[in-house]
């Protein structure tokens, strides 16, 4: 019995010592390759924002109009120009289709996996690592990233440096820290599933949802939101993609806030929402697993 519990928690530690913060600054000297050396903090960006807002905004308004048989509600609280905005959309994608035949006809709308590879070409998905004992990994499972691409979003509460975290932390691999403090919560289970959940609550406005609480289940709306799952690099699998962090601007669509797979852990009209991308440093190629550098060092 010892020995089967003691097996039990090694085999668990394998696969946590991979989203382990100390394990894994303990380790950085022995690969160099997990490290990113940037001059400063403002400088830490692989693309611009702009082209962040851009492809979130492509993405988001191609998994809008699939959905449009499904935003009747939100539509209603729109004025007209903004309706008409999703209707030319609509349009150029069902070509003489109205938007009442569309609302009640029985079409075939797409995944959001096939959306996302229709959109920029490739789509990504959660499956078993190729590193042993890792747990789930990501992968390109269809197309080809080019360099510089996002590829995905790291989903989760947003947590500044101030507010508690404590027990959601216990045993939790997927905090991530980003280099001004603020930590973001990735875990899909427990009570940080429970947190994430009261919080999107909280914030809903009548039929507006100001973010996306689908990457908590089997069924995404957002396919980017799975980063969390990016295992980090090794001495033999260097990084293809790094982390970025992205503010959300305050001219992002409200109608579109229901695909952002991130919320504050408090109400704050002031502060913007912290996101935190994925971004490819190569061409990733079909079949291809994610791995990222979890470390920049300042200088």
């Amino acid at each position: 019995m010892p020995g089967r519990l003691l097996r039990g928690l090694w085999q668990r530690w394998r696969r946590y010592k991979y989203r382990f913060v100390p394990w894994i600054a303990l380790n950085l000297s022995h690969n160099p390759r997990t490290l990113r050396y940037v001059p400063e903090e403002s400088k830490d960006k692989v693309i611009s924002d702009e082209e962040v807002l851009g492809t979130l905004l492509k993405v988001f308004q191609a998994l809008f109009v699939n959905d449009f048989n499904k935003q009747s509600d939100i539509l209603t609280v729109f004025p007209e120009p903004v309706k008409s905005k999703y209707q030319d959309l609509l349009s150029v994608q069902h070509p003489g289709v109205k938007q009442l035949e569309y609302r009640h006809q029985q079409q075939n709308t797409f995944t959001p996996e096939e959306i996302l590879y229709k959109t920029l070409g490739f789509s990504v998905t959660r499956a078993p690592s190729t590193l042993i004992s890792a747990g789930k990994g990501v992968f390109v499972n269809k197309g080809l990233v080019p360099k510089g691409a996002v590829v995905s979003m790291y989903p989760g509460t947003v947590y500044q440096k101030y507010e508690p975290i404590f027990f959601q932390s216990i045993g939790n691999p997927f905090i991530f820290r980003c280099l001004d403090g603020v930590l973001i919560d990735g875990n899909d289970k427990g009570i940080s599933k429970v947190v994430y959940r009261s919080c999107n609550g909280r914030d809903q406005l009548g039929p507006l949802k100001m973010s996306d609480s689908t990457w908590l289940t089997s069924e995404i709306h957002n396919p980017l939101a799975v980063g969390q799952y990016v295992n980090n690099c090794s001495n033999d699998r260097a990084a293809n993609v790094c982390y970025q962090e992205f503010d959300v601007p305050a001219v992002f669509p409200i109608e579109l806030k229901q695909y952002l797979p991130n919320i504050a852990y408090s109400y704050d009209k002031q502060s913007p929402l912290r996101c935190v991308i994925l971004v490819a440093l190569r061409d990733i190629k079909q079949g291809e697993e994610l791995f990222s550098n979890y470390y920049t060092i300042v200088s």
